[in-house]
């Protein structure tokens, strides 16, 4: 096994961190393998190489083959691999988290389990849709109402800006080339972006499946995140492209347009900071101690590793 050509494992503090990666990486029809640090994609046209630890997602589509010694180059480097259906818009399965610390995730359960609290991280997710608003008196029926009433000012204002028809959200998951340009567009950057969001969330150590406006699916989180962004990021790029690319080609430029439109924003930095924001205590982020602790109900938490047994405690 010594001759077996790779890289030692590097240690989780020697990674970039999420914030600092390329935002996702789309790939179908091709072979994936590793040479030291790179994984490697080839496919008629040759080998490409990309540097694992310098993107943050890897959509999988139809076609793509995955060799073990690529996943563990994938997963060492905390990369997370969604496998995904055609033109991405389908998601099937994810990958490993970057952290090692659950902090923020005991604090997205407490958030999410208490009524009071879970508002409380609504009204900021409002909050920052309504930067010049105060929001925080409002009921959530009134914050859907009034998030309703700005996507479709957003969607009413792109239509006009770009001389194409609107006619509302309609698709179909399962027929993704019966959908009009604009829908396609929309269903394209859409996964690009929950895709982000997904690796963002799980480099963080966060649960998908804990969302606050959403609920009952795994990734219910994802698409919080991902509301946030897509009248900054997707819909405007939507209408843009569905006015000056063929249908046959709208949804390969839209994946390559909302990758720049994501850099140009710095999501991956921003996704990070919003939820730190989200999840703070008291104005202040969670600290993450790089440890394992054994649960205690008087004291909260005990050492880990030591045999209670021999003092005589149960």
């Amino acid at each position: 096994m010594a001759d077996i050509p790779g890289i030692i494992r590097p240690e989780l503090q020697a990674l970039p961190q999420i914030a600092d990666r390329m935002t996702f990486l789309y790939l179908e029809h091709c072979v994936l393998n590793r040479q030291d640090g790179a994984i490697t994609a080839t496919d008629d046209r040759g080998t490409a190489f990309v540097p694992a630890a310098a993107i943050s997602v890897l959509l999988l589509g139809p076609g793509t083959k995955v060799t073990h010694r690529a996943m563990e180059l994938i997963g060492d480097a905390g990369v997370s691999a969604l496998w995904v259906g055609e033109h991405g818009v389908r998601y099937y399965a994810g990958g490993r988290a970057l952290t090692h610390r659950a902090g923020l995730l005991i604090r997205q359960a407490e958030l999410v389990s208490n009524t009071r609290l879970r508002l409380g991280v609504v009204r900021q997710m409002y909050s920052m849709r309504f930067p010049d608003e105060d929001v925080s008196q409002l009921t959530l029926q009134q914050l859907r109402g009034r998030e309703g009433a700005r996507i479709r000012a957003v969607y009413r204002q792109a239509s006009k800006k770009w001389n194409v028809p609107w006619n509302g959200r309609d698709y179909d998951p399962e027929n993704f080339s019966d959908g009009d340009p604009v829908n396609q567009a929309l269903s394209a950057g859409h996964a690009c972006l929950y895709g982000a969001a997904h690796a963002v969330i799980q480099a963080l150590g966060c649960s998908p499946g804990l969302g606050f406006v959403h609920t009952g699916h795994e990734c219910s989180f994802v698409y919080d995140m991902a509301d946030l962004y897509k009248a900054d990021i997707t819909i405007p790029l939507a209408f843009e492209l569905a006015a000056s690319v063929s249908k046959e080609e709208i949804a390969s430029a839209m994946r390559r347009r909302t990758r720049d439109a994501m850099t140009d924003y710095h999501l991956m930095e921003k996704m990070v900071r919003d939820i730190q924001t989200l999840f703070a205590r008291n104005g202040e982020p969670i600290v993450e101690a790089n440890a394992v602790y054994l649960w205690d109900d008087k004291v909260g938490q005990v050492e880990n590793g030591h045999s209670y047994g021999t003092e005589g405690q149960l």
